[in-house]
């Protein structure tokens, strides 16, 4: 079996891409997509977020809500808003947002090189989360949201990928939010059997996000397997992107607190100091290198840098930066543990900026605000290598995909 594979894709006829176009489900609330797809008849959001199309309070987890994704599909493809490809096909993906560009390959990967841990994880998922997926890909009888993957180096597999993207596009669309998405179909069978042969040449792959929908992919795989399904297997390979590792952008994943534990501010600073060195900063600091962190307190901005001895480690969780605030200053400090349950703990994604950090703080929801240096693809790579699980919320990718360009029909 290899590793991927081409298939038929589902695609946008070209002077509906940009209808169809969305971001991807799990980055938008309910209320965020209903009004993102106000008057978008064929925005992808109508299959991937289904709810927009119910009442108002709907159970997202009902029924009704799956039932609606597979109508608004079937309406799509009834309508010519959405085509199927007559042959298997790969398809060259470039992203290019604010100068950043990167150029990978949409294809159907191996479930069983995923169960076999070829296609390598990094993160734990939630069993509601991928019940979700698998009732929306039996639903849909599709997968509809890619799984982006990061490959190893292989320039012979980058220049294939420039080749193939360096014509005329078969879709091309500017999302809101700048990022532009261009597709090209990769039809000639030398250069898909070249490809196919270069991505079964590579010792893994790793998933960068999207555990949840590849989880649900073995999932149904499984079951299908088990129910002796005859006929077309597709249900064996799962829809992915795959970049080059050296080509993706991890953003900084930062933190913001809601209390110091019980500390005044100086008293705070000053337990910190026993692990970190600290001082004042007249700008916000955004952290240049492995172990400094930016601390945004009092409407002051502070620059941290641990010990040398405490990131001296060479485990690959306990080095990586988000590890090393949670070991020497959450728990010790502050008396956060647990990242998953403590509701003193939130989020912040680095594509919202420092400004983000210091509104959440002057605004009085927050007391304090981290902002760390960001995980590398390295990082990730050897996290997965290694079998090992990473902190949540270590890495925030940007670009994200579209959902709705290409998706996979389980026949």
């Amino acid at each position: 079996m290899h590793l991927i594979q081409p298939f038929t894709g589902l695609r946008p006829v070209p002077e509906r891409a940009a209808d169809v176009a969305a971001p991807p489900y799990d980055v938008l609330s309910s209320a965020e997509a209903r009004a993102r797809a106000a008057g978008k008849p064929w925005s992808f959001l109508h299959v991937s977020k289904p709810e927009i199309d119910l009442a108002d309070g709907v159970d997202v987890y009902s029924a009704s809500v799956y039932a609606k994704a597979a109508d608004n599909l079937k309406n799509m493809l009834d309508k010519g808003v959405l085509r199927r490809d007559p042959e298997p096909c790969y398809y060259a993906y470039r992203l290019v947002m604010s100068g950043h560009v990167q150029t990978g390959l949409v294809a159907a990967a191996s479930v069983a090189a995923y169960d076999a841990n070829r296609i390598r994880k990094h993160e734990l998922t939630r069993p509601d989360k991928e019940d979700d997926r698998v009732r929306q890909i039996d639903a849909t009888n599709a997968q509809t949201g890619p799984v982006l993957l990061a490959y190893p180096t292989a320039p012979h597999v980058d220049e294939i990928l420039a080749q193939a993207a360096s014509g005329a596009p078969d879709a091309d669309v500017t999302a809101e939010g700048g990022v532009r998405h261009t597709i090209w179909v990769i039809r000639d069978r030398e250069r898909v059997q070249m490809i196919t042969g270069a991505f079964d040449a590579m010792p893994a792959l790793y998933i960068a996000d999207g555990h949840h929908r590849s989880a649900a992919a073995s999932r149904v795989a499984a079951a299908r397997r088990k129910a002796n399904a005859t006929g077309s297997q597709s249900h064996d390979y799962f829809l992915t992107v795959a970049f080059p590792h050296h080509q993706m952008r991890i953003l900084d994943y930062n933190r913001v607190v809601t209390d110091l534990n019980g500390l005044a501010n100086i008293a705070f600073l000053e337990k910190v100091r026993g692990n970190y060195t600290v001082a004042e900063s007249a700008t916000p600091v955004r952290p240049s290198r492995h172990g400094e962190v930016g601390l945004y307190l009092g409407k002051q901005w502070y620059r941290l840098q641990i010990k040398p001895q405490l990131a001296a480690v060479n485990d690959p969780v306990a080095r990586l930066d988000v590890s090393l605030l949670s070991e020497h200053l959450l728990g010790p400090v502050l008396g956060i543990h647990d990242l998953r349950r403590d509701k003193r703990i939130d989020f912040v994604g680095g594509i919202r900026g420092l400004p983000e950090l210091e509104k959440r703080v002057d605004s009085g929801e927050m007391v304090a605000a981290f902002a760390l240096y960001p995980t590398t693809l390295q990082d990730l790579m050897a996290v997965a290598d290694a079998g090992q699980i990473m902190p949540p919320k270590s890495t925030w990718f940007e670009p994200k995909l579209a959902d709705g360009l290409v998706s996979h029909v389980l026949d």
